[in-house]
C-alpha cells in the first residue's frame, strides 16, 4: 500500500490543497487541477467537492466549475527535483497551522492506472483517461475520483458515463451541491424529470441556484399522469420553503404553458413578476401568450424593462422577434439599436439583411449582407441571400455568379438547386452541365449525390434524355448506388420502359431485401403497368409491413386492390393515404374508386378540390380524360361523354403479362 497525507475532509481529490511529503500519487491526484479553462483541457473543469462549491449549472446542465484557489502542483508545472522539495517545504510549513493530518492508504494497484490516466490526459487521449478515472472511481470508491470522472466525461459529451460517474459521486458524497445539481441535468436531459426534481430541490434548499427550467427539456414527452404527478411536486416545495425560488415558481409557469392552459401560466407567472418584476423569460413567456391572444399591448413590460435598462441585449433581441410577425418596421429598429450596441456581430446584421428584403430595400440588405462578408462570417448564407436579391432584380448572370460562391455547406445544394432552374430554364444546358462536373470534381465525396440531383433537376426540367445519359454515367461510376438506380427507374417506367425500370428495382430488392420504397415502386410499376396483380400485392404488402403507415404504399394497396376488384377495402386504404398526403395522384386513385362504386358527388368534389391546386398534374388530368369526365377547378363535371362502364376505361396496361 503507499501512503498519502491529505486533510481529513479531502479524500482524494483533484481539489487538495496542502500536503506534507509531495508524493507521486498526490501528484497525480491534483494534476491538471490549475490548468487554465480556456486551454480546452478537460481537467479544467475540477471542482472542489467538498459539500458547498461554487458551481453552477448552465440551460444545458452542465456544471459550469470555478476553483476557488488556483493551487499547482508538481504534476502540473512538471518541476524539477529542487522545485519539488522547494514546494515540499512550503507545504510541510503552511500545514503546521492547519487541522491534524490523516494518513489515508491508497492500494498500489491504483497508482500506476492513475498515472497512467495522467498522462493520457496530457496526450490529449481523453477516452482512455476516461474510462481509467471511472474504473478506479468504482474501485477506491472516492468521491474526488468520480468528481473528476464525471467532469472529463461531460467535457467529451458522453452522457451515458457522466451520468455514472455523478451517480457514484452522490453516493459518496451526499452533501454536494455540485454533484447533485449535475444530476439532476443530466436526468433532466434524458427525460427522467421526476428524478431530476429532487436533485435540483437539493441545490436550491442548499441556498444555490438550482436550474428548475430545465424540467421542460422532455416535458412533452411526459405522459398526462407524469406532467400530473410533476405538478403536484413542484407545487409542493414551493409549500415547502421554496415560494419565493423566482426559477421554480417560473418553471411551474412555463409547466402550464407547456400544457397548454395559457391563463393558468399567466396566474403563476403573477408571483414571479412581485419577486422580479422585470425577469427575461417571465417578461417573454407573458407576451408570447398575450400577443397570440391579439392583446393590444402584449409587450408592454418588456418595453417598459428596456426603458429601465437598455443594455437588456437578450431582451430586446426576444423583443425584436416578438415584433417580426406582426411589425417587421419596428423590428428592424430593434436589429438596428442592437447592431449598433454590437456592430461586428455578424448574427445581428444577417438579421437586418433578412429583414431588410422583407421590407424590400435589397439596398439595406445588400450592404448589411457585404458587412457579414467582410467579417468573415456566415459566407454561404451571405452569398446565397446577395444570389437571391439579384435574381430577383433581373440579374440572372450575377445571381449565378453569387451562387456559385456558396462553399460545401447546407445551402449548396440549394444553390445548385437554384443555378440549375435559371440556366435551364435559359437554354444553357451545357454550361449548366459543366458546372455540375465542377462541382463534383470539387467536393469529390459529394459526387453521387449531386450526380442525383443533377438528375432530379433534368427531370423536372422535362430534360429526360439527358437525365438519363447522366445516370447511365453516374452508375457506371457508383454501380452499389440504390439512390442513382432507383432515379434511373423512374425515369425508365415514365419513358414506357417498364422492363428495365423493373429490373433496376430488382437489383435494389436484391441488394436490400427491406429497401420498402423499392419493394413499393416495383409493386405499384407492376399494378399499374402490367396486370401482374398478384406479384404486385405481395411486394406492396411486404412494404406495408416495413412501413405501415407510409402514404405511398397505402395508395399503392388501395390501387392493387382495386385493379383486383376489392373497392372496400380499396377505399380503406385510398382514404387513409389521402387524408395523411393530399397528393393528386393519390386523389385521383381515390376518386376513380369513389366513380366507380357510385360516389359520383364524392369523386367530383375530391378532383375538382385537386384540380384547384394541380391544374396540370399529368396522372390526375389522364385520369379525367381516361374516364371522359371534363372538369374544371370551381365548375361542375360534364360526364356525357363518360362510358357506361368506368371499369373498362382504366384501359389496357402496357404490358399485359398475367400471373
Amino acid at each position: 500500500m503507499s501512503a498519502v497525507n491529505v486533510r481529513n475532509d479531502e479524500k482524494l481529490s483533484c481539489s487538495a490543497p496542502r500536503v506534507i511529503g509531495i508524493t507521486l500519487i498526490m501528484a497525480i491526484a491534483t494534476a491538471g487541477c490549475a490548468h487554465d479553462p480556456t486551454n480546452d483541457n478537460p481537467t479544467a473543469h475540477t471542482e472542489q467537492s467538498r459539500g458547498s462549491t461554487g458551481t453552477s449549472i448552465d440551460d444545458s446542465g452542465k456544471a459550469d466549475t470555478k476553483p476557488e484557489q488556483n493551487r499547482g502542483s508538481a504534476g502540473d508545472r512538471g518541476g524539477s527535483n529542487d522545485e519539488l522539495a522547494s514546494d515540499e517545504s512550503a507545504a510541510t510549513a503552511a500545514a503546521l497551522s492547519e487541522p491534524p493530518l490523516i494518513e489515508r492508504p491508497i492500494p498500489e494497484a491504483s497508482v500506476f492506472p492513475l498515472l497512467v490516466a495522467e498522462f493520457a490526459i496530457r496526450r490529449r487521449d481523453f477516452g482512455r483517461a476516461l474510462q481509467i478515472y471511472l474504473s478506479q472511481a468504482e474501485l477506491l470508491r472516492d468521491a474526488g475520483v468520480s468528481a473528476h470522472a464525471t467532469h472529463l466525461a461531460q467535457f467529451l459529451r458522453r452522457e451515458g458515463d457522466a451520468y455514472r460517474a455523478v451517480n457514484l459521486w452522490v453516493e459518496l458524497d451526499p452533501a454536494s451541491i455540485e454533484a447533485h445539481g449535475t444530476l439532476a441535468g443530466l436526468l433532466a436531459r434524458q427525460g427522467r424529470t421526476l428524478e431530476a426534481l429532487p436533485h435540483f430541490a437539493y441545490v436550491a434548499k442548499s441556498g444555490e441556484a438550482a436550474k428548475f427550467p430545465l424540467l421542460l427539456n422532455q416535458y412533452k414527452n411526459l405522459s398526462t399522469d407524469d406532467q400530473r404527478a410533476l405538478d403536484v411536486q413542484v407545487q409542493a416545495l414551493l409549500d415547502d420553503g421554496l415560494g419565493d425560488t423566482v426559477s421554480l415558481l417560473l418553471t411551474h409557469a412555463l409547466m402550464a404553458d407547456e400544457s397548454g392552459d395559457s391563463q393558468l401560466a399567466l396566474k403563476r407567472l403573477e408571483p414571479v413578476f412581485e419577486l422580479e418584476p422585470y425577469q427575461e423569460q417571465a417578461l417573454v413567456l407573458e407576451a408570447k401568450i398575450l400577443s397570440a391572444a391579439g392583446e393590444d399591448d402584449a409587450l408592454r413590460r418588456i418595453e417598459k424593462a428596456l426603458q429601465i435598462d437598455s443594455t437588456r441585449s437578450q431582451l430586446r433581441l426576444q423583443y425584436a422577434r416578438l415584433l417580426a410577425p406582426q411589425d417587421m418596421a419596428a423590428a428592424r429598429e430593434q436589429f438596428e439599436i442592437l447592431s449598433a450596441q454590437a456592430p461586428n456581430n455578424a448574427d445581428l446584421l444577417f438579421s437586418l439583411a433578412v429583414i431588410n428584403r422583407e421590407l424590400r430595400d435589397n439596398v439595406s440588405a445588400k450592404a448589411y449582407l457585404r458587412k457579414v462578408l467582410a467579417l468573415g462570417r456566415r459566407q454561404d448564407e451571405a452569398y446565397f441571400l446577395l444570389a437571391q436579391i439579384s435574381r430577383d432584380e433581373g440579374k440572372p448572370n450575377e445571381a449565378i455568379r453569387l451562387f456559385q460562391q456558396v462553399g460545401d455547406g447546407k445551402d449548396l445544394i440549394r444553390a445548385t438547386v437554384s443555378i440549375a432552374q435559371i440556366q435551364l430554364a435559359a437554354g444553357r444546358d451545357a454550361e449548366f452541365a459543366r458546372y455540375m462536373d465542377r462541382l463534383r470534381s470539387s467536393y469529390p465525396r459529394r459526387s453521387e449525390q449531386l450526380y442525383s440531383v443533377e438528375a432530379n433537376l433534368y427531370s423536372e426540367a422535362r430534360r429526360t434524355d439527358a437525365g438519363l445519359a447522366l445516370l447511365n454515367r453516374a452508375l457506371d461510376e457508383f454501380p452499389q448506388s440504390d439512390n442513382l438506380r432507383y432515379s434511373r427507374s423512374v425515369i425508365l417506367e415514365r419513358q414506357g420502359d417498364i422492363d428495365g425500370a423493373v429490373a433496376d428495382l430488382r437489383e435494389i430488392i436484391a441488394r436490400s431485401p427491406d429497401n420498402a420504397t423499392a419493394l413499393n415502386a416495383l409493386g405499384y410499376t407492376l399494378a399499374n403497368r402490367t396486370q401482374r396483380y398478384t406479384e404486385a400485392r405481395e411486394l406492396i404488402e411486404k412494404a406495408l409491413k416495413i412501413s405501415p403507415d407510409e402514404p405511398a404504399i397505402l395508395d399503392s394497396m388501395g390501387w392493387v386492390l382495386f385493379h383486383q376488384g376489392e373497392y372496400v377495402e380499396a377505399l380503406t386504404y385510398l382514404t387513409r393515404a389521402y387524408e395523411n398526403f393530399p397528393d393528386p395522384e393519390v386523389a385521383a386513385h381515390l376518386g376513380e374508386v369513389m366513380w366507380v362504386t357510385g360516389d359520383r358527388g364524392s369523386a367530383m368534389e375530391l378532383w375538382r378540390e385537386a384540380l384547384a391546386q394541380n391544374p396540370e398534374h399529368a396522372v390526375l388530368t389522364n385520369t379525367l380524360d381516361r374516364l371522359g369526365i371534363t372538369l374544371q377547378a370551381g365548375t361542375q363535371a360534364d360526364t356525357s361523354d363518360a362510358r357506361a362502364d368506368p371499369v373498362e376505361s382504366l384501359g389496357e396496361p402496357d404490358a399485359a403479362n398475367e400471373d
